[in-house]
């Protein structure tokens, strides 16, 4: 039997819509995607904060973050991946009901991962961004010395080395973060949302 056969979704008598119109800006969610070391985290907290200049209400779902709490019962294998992407996006959709611009980086190395999130944020607005950079570059970065413990064989199914990444084929939006400075990377974004009115 289906776990939620038997439960009743609850209308709220204020809409999204209603809290759009109340905050002044719409709620699209940003699905940020990219290989570890790739500018994820940077440009979406810069993003936040140009935002934020602009009275826009956001808030961030990390994919580290996330871990720690919500899905820190998950691990790497593709199953566990899959779950956890599946998680990020259901709270971003109820991000989105709230109103709340929500940008969402997280590696989510699977394009069947990434086309379900679409699916279930179809009626929201989900916009993927591809967090482009080559592998050479995020190595040589390693902001966080992943890539060398899985060089070394001290992590395993890591993104890049040992598991697959599946570039965008048609991402709504690619961001080069490669031999740019990061304030670059978010007037891209920033010119995007414009030009797609996407905030007002």
């Amino acid at each position: 039997m289906n776990p939620s056969s038997n439960i009743t979704w609850h209308m709220s008598e204020v809409n999204k819509q209603a809290r759009q119109l109340l905050n002044g800006h719409k709620s699209p969610v940003l699905w940020f995607t990219g290989l570890s070391g790739s500018g994820k985290s940077t440009v979406s907290s810069t993003l936040e904060k140009a935002l934020y200049a602009r009275g826009i209400r956001t808030f961030i779902l990390d994919g580290d973050n996330v871990r720690h709490g919500l899905n820190r019962n998950l691990g790497f294998l593709p199953t566990d991946r899959k779950e956890n992407i599946r998680r990020i996006a259901e709270v971003s959709k109820l991000m989105a009901h709230a109103g709340v611009l929500t940008i969402c980086a997280t590696i989510s190395p699977y394009r069947e991962d990434r086309e379900m999130v679409k699916e279930i944020l179809q009626e929201e607005g989900c916009y993927e961004i591809y967090i482009q950079c080559s592998l050479e570059e995020c190595e040589r970065r390693d902001p966080k010395g992943m890539y060398k413990k899985a060089r070394a064989g001290e992590i395993r199914h890591f993104t890049g080395i040992d598991a697959p990444y599946e570039a965008p084929l048609e991402p709504d939006l690619l961001v080069s973060t490669e031999g740019r400075e990061v304030a670059q990377s978010v007037q891209d974004i920033l010119d995007f949302l414009d030009r797609e009115s996407l905030l007002l």
